[in-house]
Order: structure tokens, then sequence, then C-alpha cells
């Protein structure tokens, strides 16, 4: 049974409190929906490029920019494009069920998965057999993981273990993502994607404990700058097998690893987003802080169209055009959008007038909306 006994080092609990010092004070930072797209949009960006990067992806950060935003074409690099279009993909998705209060579900896991390795948000199956770590260079086994047929046990294990510790709050939450990280490495439950699912997965899990500071942070960003040390992290010790070393593993290194690379990445966000409040004096957050972390994303849509169709909400959100529908119906109930054109081939919808003035340059910030309406 996965049930770490972790005791917080003095290292690690300076890095804590800089963790809540920054996320404080990003919280109160002056917001404008246009440094809040920008800013989310270069975190993503860094996060699949550095993401991939780690797996062996060899497009530069250029490069990653123009395959997401549909202009890459790089003959021989089809893999690499596919993978990092699936990942950019898989961050939207965290990035969205963070903004859901439930408990973790394996089924989310598994999603997030299925995003990273065919684009869509379909759970995959654990691996149904054995797979093993090499050395790139040797060809030498590092790593034998637990058998198939405890994979999913082990899984279940995590979940509970996970949800348990966060109701909880016996440890902070830097720490306890930092063991799932960990324990989901451990037991290695797929074939291939391990990597990418996990560091995603500590993602989901930051976005719903609060840490997730409005998706402008990359933790991956860190990973790749000091990648030695993410693998040391997780080193297993003086055995290779899972059943002779890991499953009691030294958990201590990977945790100092990751509460300092959280820590390195906020104070990162403080910065850029300190300097982006001084290029903008205007203050939008107290209408920001109404929406819905994906009402705030569309806000990005908005700032490029002043008008949209539900073909262009599913395109921006990578929905099926039902979807969209409903998700536009959802928000003209909530007051965040109104109608637009009403004929029925050519409905459009644009933002309310008290949303207008975060995406129009020419309009005052709002700082004293009405009371909204039941987030939907």
């Amino acid at each position: 049974m996965f049930d770490p006994k972790y005791r917080i080092t003095g290292k690690v609990a300076k890095a804590l409190m800089g963790i809540e010092a920054d996320r404080q004070i990003v919280a109160t930072l002056p917001l404008t929906a246009p440094m809040l797209d920008s800013l989310r949009r270069t975190a993503r960006l860094l996060s699949t490029h550095f993401s991939t990067q780690i797996e062996g992806n060899r497009l530069s950060p250029s490069q990653v920019q123009a395959v997401v935003e549909g202009e890459g074409n790089f003959p021989g690099r089809e893999r690499d494009e596919a993978e990092v279009r699936h990942y950019f993909a898989a961050l939207e998705f965290v990035e969205d069920r963070g903004d859901h209060p439930a408990v973790l579900a394996e089924k989310e896991i598994q999603n997030i998965h299925g995003l990273v390795m065919t684009g869509k948000a379909k759970p995959t199956p654990y691996r149904d057999g054995q797979n093993v770590i090499r050395n790139a260079r040797t060809g030498g086994i590092v790593y034998m993981p637990p058998e198939a047929k405890d994979v999913k046990g082990l899984m279940k294990e995590l979940v509970r273990w996970v949800n348990g510790s966060v109701t909880e709050a016996e440890l902070p939450v830097p720490v306890v993502v930092a063991l799932a990280h960990y324990q989901f490495a451990t037991i290695h439950p797929y074939f291939d994607g391990n990597g990418r699912t996990a560091r995603l997965l500590t993602n989901l899990l930051l976005h719903r404990s609060g840490y997730g500071l409005n998706g402008i942070y990359s933790l991956e960003e860190y990973y790749a700058a000091n990648l030695d040390r993410y693998y040391a992290g997780l080193a297993v010790g003086d055995s290779h097998n899972y059943y002779f070393g890991r499953a009691e593993g030294d958990v201590p290194p990977f945790v100092t690893y990751f509460c300092l690379g959280m820590a390195d990445a906020f104070a990162k966000v403080r910065t850029r987003a300190e300097e982006a409040s001084r290029l903008d004096a205007a203050d939008q957050s107290p209408v920001l802080r109404t929406l819905t972390p994906q009402q705030r994303q569309a806000l990005g849509l908005f700032l490029r169209m002043k008008e949209v169709t539900r073909n262009d909400v599913a395109a921006f959100f990578k929905l099926p055009a039902r979807q969209a529908y409903l998700l536009c119906t959802r928000w003209l109930k909530a007051g965040f959008l109104v109608v637009g054109n009403s004929s029925t081939k050519g409905r459009s919808y644009r933002l309310a007038d008290e949303y207008e003035g975060l995406v129009s340059p020419a309009a005052k910030p709002v700082t004293k909306p009405r009371k909204p309406k039941p987030k939907r």
C-alpha cells in the first residue's frame, strides 16, 4: 500500500514559504484579459516545448509555436509535430478539468494519457505486459516497474491516497503532488507516455488545489533545465527492480527537487506578472475573478474576434460542435454572452456589455461588475 511517511526538511520548508508568498502576490496583482491571455499562452508553449523535449522531441520553441498555431510543416518531423499538438491539447484539458472541484478519478488520468498519445480525450487501458526503462547510451536496465497484474491495484491505491491526503491536509499540497508524481513514475502504468502524463497529472492536481496561477506557470521549464536532478530524484537505489527497493524507495530527494522547482517556477511567474502589470495600469481583476477559468480562457478568443459562432468556439476549445453549442447556451443563460446575429444559419455571440471592457482597448475597465449569475 502506498503510504509514504514524509517529514518536511528545512530546504523544502523554505521552498514552501516562497511558493505561498509568490502565490499570494500573483493573486493580488492587477490583471487584464490581454495580459492574462499572453502570459497563459507563453506558459503553455514553454510547457509543451520543454515536456516534449525531455522525451526527445527535436522541434525548437519557434517551431512548437508554429505547430500549435496550425502553421507548422516540418518534413521528417511529423511525429514531433503530433507530440506537440497532443501535449498542448492535454494542457488545455488539464486546465479545464482543474476548474472542477471533484476528487481525482482514474479515468481522468487515462484521458490525459489518451490525449498525450492520440490527441483524443479517450481513456486508455493500462499496459498488459512488462516494460523496462533502459539507459539510452548503454542499453542497460535502469528500472523495471511492477508487473502488469499489479498495475491496476497500485493505481487505485495512488488515487485513493491522493484524494485522502488532499482532504486530510496533513501535508502541504506541493508535497502531496510531488509524491503523486513520484508514485506514478514508479508504477509506470503505460508502455509509453508515462513522463508526459505524470507531468500533466501534476498540473491537474495543482490547478484543482488552488495552485494553478491561472495557468501562467511552467514546471516543465525547470525539469528540462535540471534534467539530471529530475532523474536522480526518481532513482531507485541499489536495485533496478520495483519489488526490491522501489516499493519502499527514498522519496525525500524527489520531493526536495519538486518543491525547489515549483518555487523557481512561481518566482518566475511573479516576475513576469509584475512586469506585465507595470506596463498596463488598468486593473480588471475584480471582473476577471467573477468568471470561471474556462470563461477567462474564452476572453482570448474575443481578443481576436468581436463576435464568434459556435464553430469558432468549437475550434478554440477543440470541442465537437454540439458541445460548443451547449457551452454557448449555458453562457447565454449565465449572462456572460449575448446573441449578436440571431439568424438560424449565421447565429453569433458576443460578450455581454459588462465584460466587453475586458477585451476592448478603447473601453474603460469595469471595476464594479454587477453581481454575477451562478457559474455554469
